[in-house]
């Protein structure tokens, strides 16, 4: 329906994004008008990318949402401190989430959870659950909303040796609710998704730190759906970037499991 954030690391998060909506691509102005309730500048919005999988190891730059408006950033958050391109490089691989838990006191992310937050759009993710050695990946969705929010922080960081500037961002985690403990078994982590009346919250700079940490917090597992997808989602390998990889698949040596947690 609108955006999908799709998960290739079987113990990690959100590595993996697509941006559809029905099939195309959506207008960065649609999006705008129908997503910010706040003030619309006079402003070239930029092009929303087109993927149907890309991975966030490749740093691509996705649509995210600030207070001020509609922006594309680099996924993989180079803090500004960092003092050159090869420390740059290096970092933005291990910076793709943020912990909640930790996010306040860890250098990467502490400058940023206070001031510097926003929303990336999806309408699902994936996640995998490994069942005596074997990983089954998942397609995560909200069960009443066509798309939703991940929070989110950026940053951006200058390279003095070439002046080029670089936006990134991270999407925050949280711990598991009970629906991703059973799906995301080993580490039991999910992304952070953002009510509708939490979302504007989320992204004012002038929210105070123990307003930030009471947004910081599970998904009500009872609005939540899940169902398996095609082992092709596990090979990085391969082509993953086509339609059909989010179609349902059935493993009948799940059906006791899916008993249990449907």
């Amino acid at each position: 329906m609108g955006y999908k954030c799709k998960i290739v690391k079987q113990n990690s998060m959100c590595f993996t994004v697509s941006i559809l909506r029905e099939g195309k691509s959506i207008s960065s102005e649609d999006y705008y008008n129908s997503k910010l309730p706040v003030k619309k500048k006079k402003a070239i919005l930029p092009d929303f990318p087109f993927y149907n999988l890309v991975s966030g190891f490749s740093h691509p730059s996705l649509p995210i949402v600030k207070k001020d408006g509609l922006f594309l950033f680099d996924w993989g958050l180079i803090p500004s401190w960092i003092k050159d391109d090869k420390s740059a490089n290096e970092i933005r691989s291990k910076t793709l989430n943020a912990v909640g838990e930790t996010v306040f006191e860890k250098p990467s992310f502490r400058k940023s959870i206070i001031s510097r937050r926003c929303l990336l759009p999806v309408s699902g993710f994936y996640e995998w659950r490994e069942i005596k050695g074997v990983k089954y990946p998942y397609f995560i969705q909200l069960a009443n909303n066509d798309y939703f929010s991940l929070g989110s922080l950026y940053d951006t960081w200058l390279n003095y040796e070439t002046g080029e500037i670089k936006n990134t961002f991270s999407i925050i985690t949280t711990q598991a609710n009970p629906l991703m403990e059973k799906i995301h078994n080993l580490k039991k982590r999910m992304p952070l998704i953002l009510s509708p009346q939490d979302e504007m919250k989320w992204i004012d700079p002038d929210l105070k730190i123990n307003q930030i940490k009471e947004l910081i917090k599970p998904f009500p597992e009872s609005e939540m759906t899940a169902y398996t997808i095609s082992r092709d989602a596990n090979n990085s390998r391969i082509n993953r970037d086509y339609p059909e990889i989010m179609n349902r698949v059935n493993y009948p040596e799940l059906v006791e499991q899916e008993s249990l947690l449907f």
